[in-house]
Protein backbone atom coordinates (compact mmCIF):
# COMPACT_ATOMS: atom_id res chain seq x y z
CA UNK A 1 0.00 0.00 0.00
CA UNK A 2 1.09 3.52 -0.88
CA UNK A 3 1.01 6.11 2.26
CA UNK A 4 2.45 8.78 0.45
CA UNK A 5 -0.14 11.96 1.20
CA UNK A 6 -0.05 10.47 5.07
CA UNK A 7 3.80 10.79 4.97
CA UNK A 8 3.24 14.61 3.62
CA UNK A 9 0.76 15.19 6.42
CA UNK A 10 2.66 13.78 8.91
CA UNK A 11 5.12 16.00 8.01
CA UNK A 12 3.26 19.29 8.21
CA UNK A 13 1.90 18.01 11.21
CA UNK A 14 5.30 17.67 12.73
CA UNK A 15 5.86 21.45 12.39
CA UNK A 16 2.90 22.72 14.29
CA UNK A 17 2.41 19.43 16.91
CA UNK A 18 5.16 17.97 19.13
CA UNK A 19 5.73 14.93 16.99
CA UNK A 20 3.27 15.88 14.74
CA UNK A 21 0.35 13.81 16.81
CA UNK A 22 -1.96 15.06 19.64
CA UNK A 23 -1.44 11.18 21.95
CA UNK A 24 2.05 9.74 21.47
CA UNK A 25 0.79 6.22 20.40
CA UNK A 26 -0.72 7.65 17.43
CA UNK A 27 3.08 8.54 16.59
CA UNK A 28 4.15 5.02 15.50
CA UNK A 29 7.31 5.32 17.41
CA UNK A 30 7.07 2.18 19.04
CA UNK A 31 7.01 0.22 15.71
CA UNK A 32 8.99 2.70 13.28
CA UNK A 33 7.42 4.22 10.13
CA UNK A 34 4.67 7.03 9.20
CA UNK A 35 1.96 6.95 10.89
CA UNK A 36 -1.46 6.94 8.26
CA UNK A 37 -3.49 9.91 8.44
CA UNK A 38 -7.73 8.25 8.64
CA UNK A 39 -10.27 10.76 6.45
CA UNK A 40 -12.88 8.81 7.21
CA UNK A 41 -14.75 5.49 9.02
CA UNK A 42 -17.35 3.49 8.42
CA UNK A 43 -18.19 0.30 10.78
CA UNK A 44 -15.55 -1.77 10.65
CA UNK A 45 -13.16 0.00 8.23
CA UNK A 46 -10.92 3.28 8.35
CA UNK A 47 -10.32 5.04 4.96
CA UNK A 48 -7.38 6.40 4.65
CA UNK A 49 -6.25 10.13 2.90
CA UNK A 50 -4.55 8.16 0.22
CA UNK A 51 -7.52 6.09 -0.74
CA UNK A 52 -6.31 2.79 1.13
CA UNK A 53 -9.36 0.65 3.14
CA UNK A 54 -8.52 -1.26 6.47
CA UNK A 55 -10.20 -3.18 8.96
CA UNK A 56 -10.00 -1.52 12.32
CA UNK A 57 -9.43 -3.37 15.24
CA UNK A 58 -8.57 -0.39 17.42
CA UNK A 59 -12.04 1.11 17.28
CA UNK A 60 -10.77 4.08 18.89
CA UNK A 61 -8.99 2.84 21.25
CA UNK A 62 -12.10 1.06 22.44
CA UNK A 63 -15.53 3.75 22.06
CA UNK A 64 -16.83 2.42 18.54
CA UNK A 65 -17.85 -1.01 20.17
CA UNK A 66 -20.49 -1.28 17.59
CA UNK A 67 -18.40 0.27 14.50
CA UNK A 68 -17.53 3.42 13.27
CA UNK A 69 -20.48 6.33 12.30
CA UNK A 70 -23.05 4.23 14.10
CA UNK A 71 -26.02 5.46 12.83
CA UNK A 72 -28.41 6.30 15.70
CA UNK A 73 -25.19 7.93 17.21
CA UNK A 74 -24.68 10.32 14.72
CA UNK A 75 -28.54 11.10 14.15
CA UNK A 76 -28.38 12.05 18.09
CA UNK A 77 -25.34 14.17 17.90
CA UNK A 78 -27.04 15.98 14.77
CA UNK A 79 -30.13 16.76 16.47
CA UNK A 80 -28.45 17.90 19.13
CA UNK A 81 -26.04 20.08 17.99
CA UNK A 82 -28.89 22.26 16.33
CA UNK A 83 -30.09 23.17 20.13
CA UNK A 84 -26.44 23.96 21.02
CA UNK A 85 -23.50 22.27 22.07
CA UNK A 86 -22.52 23.95 25.19
CA UNK A 87 -24.46 25.94 28.03
CA UNK A 88 -22.43 25.77 31.50
CA UNK A 89 -25.59 24.90 32.72
CA UNK A 90 -27.60 21.16 34.30
CA UNK A 91 -29.45 19.75 31.40
CA UNK A 92 -32.13 16.84 31.53
CA UNK A 93 -30.41 14.78 29.36
CA UNK A 94 -27.24 14.34 32.05
CA UNK A 95 -30.04 12.88 34.25
CA UNK A 96 -31.08 10.48 31.42
CA UNK A 97 -27.66 8.70 31.39
CA UNK A 98 -26.49 9.04 34.84
CA UNK A 99 -30.34 6.68 35.92
CA UNK A 100 -29.60 4.10 32.55
CA UNK A 101 -25.71 4.11 33.70
CA UNK A 102 -26.42 3.47 37.46
CA UNK A 103 -29.11 0.97 36.44
CA UNK A 104 -27.00 -1.16 34.20
CA UNK A 105 -23.69 -1.20 36.42
CA UNK A 106 -24.08 -2.72 39.68
CA UNK A 107 -23.51 -1.66 43.34
CA UNK A 108 -23.31 1.98 41.88
CA UNK A 109 -26.00 4.76 43.36
CA UNK A 110 -24.36 7.90 41.73
CA UNK A 111 -22.55 9.18 38.81
CA UNK A 112 -20.53 12.07 37.96
CA UNK A 113 -18.94 12.81 34.34
CA UNK A 114 -16.21 14.48 32.89
CA UNK A 115 -14.23 14.21 29.82
CA UNK A 116 -11.85 11.68 29.81
CA UNK A 117 -11.15 8.94 31.56
CA UNK A 118 -7.74 10.90 32.91
CA UNK A 119 -9.76 12.93 34.37
CA UNK A 120 -12.42 10.29 35.80
CA UNK A 121 -9.21 8.49 37.56
CA UNK A 122 -7.81 11.34 38.96
CA UNK A 123 -10.93 12.14 40.17
CA UNK A 124 -11.71 9.24 41.72
CA UNK A 125 -8.30 8.69 43.34
CA UNK A 126 -9.14 12.54 45.01
CA UNK A 127 -12.27 11.66 46.66
CA UNK A 128 -10.86 7.79 47.71
CA UNK A 129 -8.18 10.15 49.41
CA UNK A 130 -11.32 12.81 50.89
CA UNK A 131 -13.23 9.78 52.31
CA UNK A 132 -10.82 7.93 53.82
CA UNK A 133 -8.94 10.67 55.03
CA UNK A 134 -5.15 8.96 53.79
CA UNK A 135 -2.84 10.00 51.35
CA UNK A 136 -0.73 6.97 49.67
CA UNK A 137 -1.99 4.85 46.49
CA UNK A 138 -1.20 1.19 45.47
CA UNK A 139 -1.27 1.12 41.89
CA UNK A 140 0.25 -1.78 39.64
CA UNK A 141 3.42 -1.62 37.25
CA UNK A 142 1.88 -1.71 33.46
CA UNK A 143 -1.81 -0.47 34.43
CA UNK A 144 -2.51 3.04 32.69
CA UNK A 145 -5.21 5.09 34.15
CA UNK A 146 -4.32 8.23 31.77
CA UNK A 147 -1.56 10.88 32.51
CA UNK A 148 -2.13 12.29 35.81
CA UNK A 149 1.05 13.20 37.56
CA UNK A 150 -0.43 10.08 40.01
CA UNK A 151 -0.51 7.61 38.06
CA UNK A 152 3.15 8.31 35.54
CA UNK A 153 5.22 6.21 38.17
CA UNK A 154 7.21 3.26 37.75
CA UNK A 155 8.41 0.36 40.41
CA UNK A 156 11.36 1.94 42.52
CA UNK A 157 14.03 -0.88 43.99
CA UNK A 158 12.03 -3.49 45.43
CA UNK A 159 7.91 -4.54 46.83
CA UNK A 160 8.26 -2.47 49.22
CA UNK A 161 9.61 0.76 47.73
CA UNK A 162 8.22 4.42 46.83
CA UNK A 163 7.83 4.48 43.25
CA UNK A 164 9.63 7.11 41.37
CA UNK A 165 8.62 9.12 38.65
CA UNK A 166 8.79 7.80 35.04
CA UNK A 167 7.99 11.40 32.83
CA UNK A 168 9.69 14.93 33.59
CA UNK A 169 7.32 17.16 35.40
CA UNK A 170 6.32 14.74 37.95
CA UNK A 171 7.33 15.54 41.13
CA UNK A 172 9.25 13.46 44.00
CA UNK A 173 6.60 14.71 46.39
CA UNK A 174 3.99 13.08 44.19
CA UNK A 175 6.01 9.91 43.51
CA UNK A 176 5.56 8.88 46.90
CA UNK A 177 2.45 8.87 47.69
CA UNK A 178 2.50 6.49 45.20
CA UNK A 179 2.93 2.64 45.81
CA UNK A 180 3.77 0.46 42.88
CA UNK A 181 3.01 -3.51 42.81
CA UNK A 182 2.96 -6.45 40.71
CA UNK A 183 -0.47 -7.16 39.04
CA UNK A 184 -1.77 -11.02 39.00
CA UNK A 185 0.54 -10.79 42.57
CA UNK A 186 -1.19 -10.77 46.20
CA UNK A 187 1.99 -11.11 47.95
CA UNK A 188 3.75 -7.53 46.80
CA UNK A 189 0.06 -5.63 47.59
CA UNK A 190 0.11 -8.03 51.04
CA UNK A 191 3.94 -6.51 51.41
CA UNK A 192 2.97 -2.49 50.47
CA UNK A 193 0.05 -2.75 52.89
CA UNK A 194 1.83 -4.27 55.38
CA UNK A 195 4.89 -1.23 55.44
CA UNK A 196 2.69 2.25 55.04
CA UNK A 197 -0.16 0.83 57.65
CA UNK A 198 -3.38 2.82 58.03
CA UNK A 199 -1.62 5.28 55.62
CA UNK A 200 -3.20 3.87 51.71
CA UNK A 201 -6.58 5.07 50.30
CA UNK A 202 -7.18 3.39 48.11
CA UNK A 203 -5.89 0.28 45.39
CA UNK A 204 -6.41 1.41 41.69
CA UNK A 205 -6.15 -1.37 38.66
CA UNK A 206 -7.28 -2.43 35.49
CA UNK A 207 -9.62 -5.54 36.02
CA UNK A 208 -8.49 -6.53 33.14
CA UNK A 209 -5.08 -4.80 32.09
CA UNK A 210 -5.08 -3.39 28.34
CA UNK A 211 -2.53 -1.46 27.98
CA UNK A 212 0.16 -4.53 28.46
CA UNK A 213 -1.59 -6.16 25.54
CA UNK A 214 -4.52 -7.71 27.07
CA UNK A 215 -3.67 -9.59 30.45
CA UNK A 216 -6.32 -12.19 32.46
CA UNK A 217 -6.72 -11.60 35.77
CA UNK A 218 -5.48 -14.90 37.81
CA UNK A 219 -8.19 -16.74 39.87
CA UNK A 220 -8.20 -15.35 43.12
CA UNK A 221 -6.50 -12.46 42.04
CA UNK A 222 -8.96 -9.94 42.13
CA UNK A 223 -11.06 -11.37 45.02
CA UNK A 224 -8.15 -10.99 47.07
CA UNK A 225 -7.80 -7.46 46.22
CA UNK A 226 -11.21 -7.07 47.75
CA UNK A 227 -10.49 -8.98 50.67
CA UNK A 228 -7.54 -7.36 51.60
CA UNK A 229 -9.58 -3.73 50.49
CA UNK A 230 -12.07 -4.82 53.26
CA UNK A 231 -9.79 -5.67 56.13
CA UNK A 232 -7.38 -2.69 55.49
CA UNK A 233 -10.07 -0.09 55.29
CA UNK A 234 -8.76 0.51 51.66
CA UNK A 235 -11.37 1.26 49.06
CA UNK A 236 -10.78 -0.39 45.96
CA UNK A 237 -10.96 1.83 42.27
CA UNK A 238 -11.66 -0.43 39.07
CA UNK A 239 -10.00 1.71 35.99
CA UNK A 240 -13.42 0.27 33.79
CA UNK A 241 -12.61 2.97 31.27
CA UNK A 242 -12.10 -0.43 28.73
CA UNK A 243 -14.00 -2.75 30.36
CA UNK A 244 -16.91 -0.69 31.01
CA UNK A 245 -20.03 -1.41 28.45
CA UNK A 246 -17.59 -3.60 26.92
CA UNK A 247 -17.13 -6.55 28.46
CA UNK A 248 -20.42 -7.31 29.54
CA UNK A 249 -23.89 -4.38 30.13
CA UNK A 250 -22.22 -3.79 34.07
CA UNK A 251 -18.43 -4.13 32.65
CA UNK A 252 -15.87 -5.97 34.85
CA UNK A 253 -17.89 -5.89 37.75
CA UNK A 254 -21.07 -8.13 35.99
CA UNK A 255 -18.75 -10.13 34.09
CA UNK A 256 -16.21 -11.12 36.85
CA UNK A 257 -18.36 -11.01 40.00
CA UNK A 258 -16.28 -8.69 41.55
CA UNK A 259 -17.14 -5.23 43.26
CA UNK A 260 -15.63 -2.46 43.40
CA UNK A 261 -16.00 0.64 45.60
CA UNK A 262 -15.23 3.43 42.84
CA UNK A 263 -15.58 2.80 39.28
CA UNK A 264 -14.28 4.77 36.72
CA UNK A 265 -15.66 4.82 32.56
CA UNK A 266 -15.00 6.24 29.26
CA UNK A 267 -14.29 5.24 25.99
CA UNK A 268 -17.90 3.34 25.35
CA UNK A 269 -20.28 5.60 27.32
CA UNK A 270 -19.18 8.48 25.37
CA UNK A 271 -20.40 6.95 21.61
CA UNK A 272 -16.92 8.32 20.33
CA UNK A 273 -16.84 11.49 22.21
CA UNK A 274 -15.12 12.64 24.63
CA UNK A 275 -16.74 11.74 28.11
CA UNK A 276 -15.13 10.28 31.27
CA UNK A 277 -17.14 9.42 34.39
CA UNK A 278 -16.88 8.04 37.62
CA UNK A 279 -18.90 5.99 39.83
CA UNK A 280 -19.84 4.77 43.69
CA UNK A 281 -22.12 4.03 45.93
CA UNK A 282 -23.85 7.44 47.83
CA UNK A 283 -21.68 7.50 51.00
CA UNK A 284 -19.11 7.51 48.98
CA UNK A 285 -19.85 10.32 46.61
CA UNK A 286 -21.75 12.63 48.61
CA UNK A 287 -18.02 13.65 49.48
CA UNK A 288 -18.32 15.80 46.41
CA UNK A 289 -18.97 19.22 46.00
CA UNK A 290 -21.09 20.56 45.99
CA UNK A 291 -22.59 18.00 48.65
CA UNK A 292 -19.20 17.12 50.42
CA UNK A 293 -16.00 18.68 50.78
CA UNK A 294 -13.91 16.60 47.57
CA UNK A 295 -13.92 19.69 45.14
CA UNK A 296 -13.98 18.36 41.24
CA UNK A 297 -15.36 20.48 38.28
CA UNK A 298 -15.50 20.77 34.39
CA UNK A 299 -16.52 23.25 31.93
CA UNK A 300 -17.67 20.68 29.63
CA UNK A 301 -18.72 17.92 31.99
CA UNK A 302 -22.09 16.71 30.95
CA UNK A 303 -22.04 18.62 27.81
CA UNK A 304 -25.00 18.12 25.23
CA UNK A 305 -23.02 16.27 22.60
CA UNK A 306 -21.10 14.10 24.95
CA UNK A 307 -24.20 13.26 26.47
CA UNK A 308 -26.21 12.35 23.42
CA UNK A 309 -23.70 10.33 21.98
CA UNK A 310 -23.35 8.37 25.12
CA UNK A 311 -27.21 7.90 26.26
CA UNK A 312 -28.11 6.58 22.39
CA UNK A 313 -24.87 4.20 23.01
CA UNK A 314 -25.90 2.90 26.41
CA UNK A 315 -29.60 2.55 25.63
CA UNK A 316 -28.61 0.61 22.36
CA UNK A 317 -26.10 -1.75 24.48
CA UNK A 318 -29.12 -2.21 27.15
CA UNK A 319 -31.62 -3.17 24.93
CA UNK A 320 -29.23 -5.49 22.82
CA UNK A 321 -27.45 -7.79 25.55
CA UNK A 322 -26.87 -10.01 22.63
CA UNK A 323 -24.25 -7.15 21.59
CA UNK A 324 -21.81 -9.00 24.10
CA UNK A 325 -22.27 -12.11 22.97
CA UNK A 326 -21.48 -11.54 19.57
CA UNK A 327 -18.66 -9.67 20.04
CA UNK A 328 -17.29 -12.24 22.02
CA UNK A 329 -17.94 -15.35 20.03
CA UNK A 330 -15.87 -13.35 17.25
CA UNK A 331 -12.92 -12.43 19.11
CA UNK A 332 -12.81 -16.26 20.14
CA UNK A 333 -13.14 -17.21 16.17
CA UNK A 334 -10.37 -14.79 15.27
CA UNK A 335 -8.15 -15.79 18.18
CA UNK A 336 -8.99 -19.51 16.89
CA UNK A 337 -7.98 -18.38 13.81
CA UNK A 338 -4.60 -16.95 15.11
CA UNK A 339 -3.88 -20.01 16.96
CA UNK A 340 -4.10 -22.29 14.22
CA UNK A 341 -2.11 -19.89 11.79
CA UNK A 342 0.48 -19.11 14.65
CA UNK A 343 1.19 -22.91 16.08
CA UNK A 344 2.67 -24.21 12.73
CA UNK A 345 4.92 -21.57 12.64
CA UNK A 346 8.35 -21.74 15.03
CA UNK A 347 7.73 -18.41 16.53
CA UNK A 348 7.24 -18.07 20.35
CA UNK A 349 3.67 -16.52 20.93
CA UNK A 350 1.25 -16.32 23.46
CA UNK A 351 -2.01 -14.65 22.86
CA UNK A 352 -4.81 -13.60 25.69
CA UNK A 353 -8.43 -13.25 25.46
CA UNK A 354 -11.24 -12.39 27.43
CA UNK A 355 -14.29 -11.09 26.30
CA UNK A 356 -13.85 -8.85 23.27
CA UNK A 357 -10.08 -8.06 24.12
CA UNK A 358 -7.53 -9.69 22.79
CA UNK A 359 -3.90 -9.58 22.27
CA UNK A 360 -0.90 -11.49 20.37
CA UNK A 361 2.84 -11.91 22.51
CA UNK A 362 5.55 -12.94 21.03
CA UNK A 363 7.10 -14.70 24.05
CA UNK A 364 5.90 -17.32 26.64
CA UNK A 365 3.03 -17.27 28.91
CA UNK A 366 2.11 -12.79 29.46
CA UNK A 367 0.31 -12.14 33.29
CA UNK A 368 2.16 -9.06 34.44
CA UNK A 369 4.01 -5.83 32.81
CA UNK A 370 7.26 -7.63 33.56
CA UNK A 371 6.35 -10.98 31.35
CA UNK A 372 4.93 -9.00 29.08
CA UNK A 373 8.12 -6.43 28.20
CA UNK A 374 9.59 -9.57 27.61
CA UNK A 375 8.03 -9.71 23.79
CA UNK A 376 10.14 -9.74 21.08
CA UNK A 377 9.54 -6.17 19.71
CA UNK A 378 11.27 -6.57 16.64
CA UNK A 379 8.94 -9.51 15.67
CA UNK A 380 6.15 -7.13 16.67
CA UNK A 381 7.18 -4.65 14.23
CA UNK A 382 7.31 -6.77 11.20
CA UNK A 383 4.21 -8.29 12.14
CA UNK A 384 2.73 -5.20 12.37
CA UNK A 385 3.81 -3.51 9.37
CA UNK A 386 2.59 -6.45 7.38
CA UNK A 387 -0.43 -7.00 8.68
CA UNK A 388 -1.01 -2.81 7.37
CA UNK A 389 0.48 -3.61 4.17
CA UNK A 390 -2.45 -6.24 4.05
CA UNK A 391 -5.31 -4.13 5.04
CA UNK A 392 -5.50 -4.70 8.79
CA UNK A 393 -5.19 -1.60 11.40
CA UNK A 394 -3.70 -3.48 14.59
CA UNK A 395 -2.85 -1.08 17.88
CA UNK A 396 0.74 0.44 17.07
CA UNK A 397 2.11 -0.92 19.79
CA UNK A 398 2.87 -4.03 21.54
CA UNK A 399 1.23 -3.21 24.67
CA UNK A 400 -2.43 -2.66 23.24
CA UNK A 401 -5.10 -4.47 23.43
CA UNK A 402 -6.63 -5.38 20.53
CA UNK A 403 -10.65 -4.00 20.06
CA UNK A 404 -13.23 -5.50 18.07
CA UNK A 405 -16.53 -4.10 17.49
CA UNK A 406 -19.79 -5.94 16.22
CA UNK A 407 -19.82 -4.08 12.76
CA UNK A 408 -16.70 -6.72 11.76
CA UNK A 409 -18.28 -9.62 9.76
CA UNK A 410 -16.84 -13.12 9.95
CA UNK A 411 -15.54 -12.51 6.12
CA UNK A 412 -13.57 -9.62 8.02
CA UNK A 413 -12.00 -11.90 10.47
CA UNK A 414 -11.19 -14.79 7.27
CA UNK A 415 -9.34 -11.48 5.68
CA UNK A 416 -7.51 -11.38 8.51
CA UNK A 417 -6.41 -14.33 9.69
CA UNK A 418 -5.52 -14.94 6.17
CA UNK A 419 -3.41 -12.16 6.49
CA UNK A 420 -1.92 -13.09 9.55
CA UNK A 421 -1.04 -16.37 7.75
CA UNK A 422 1.07 -14.72 4.77
CA UNK A 423 2.38 -11.90 7.35
CA UNK A 424 3.98 -14.67 9.61
CA UNK A 425 5.08 -16.64 7.26
CA UNK A 426 7.20 -14.35 6.00
CA UNK A 427 8.55 -13.29 9.32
Amino acid sequence: MQYKRSSALFAEASKYIPGGVNSPVRAFKAVGGTPIFVKEAKGAYLYDEDGNKLIDYIASWGPMILGHAFQPVVDAVVEKTKQGTSFGTPTEIETEIAKLAVSMVPNIDKIRFVNSGTEACMSAVRLARGFTGKEKIIKFSGCYHGHSDSFLIQAGSGAVTFGSPNSPGVTQGTAKDTLLADYNNLESVKALIEANKGEIATIILEPVPGNMGCIIPKKGFLEGLRALCDENGILLIFDEVMTGFRLAKGGAQEFLNIKADIVTFGKVIGGGLPVGAFAARDEIMNHLAPLGPVYQAGTLSGNPLAMAAGLTMLKYLDQNEIVFKSLEDKTSYLHDGLERVLSETDLTYTINRLGSMISVHFTDEVYDFKTSAKGNNETFKKFFHGMLNEGVYLPPSAFETWFLNDALTYEDLDDTIAAVEKVVGEL
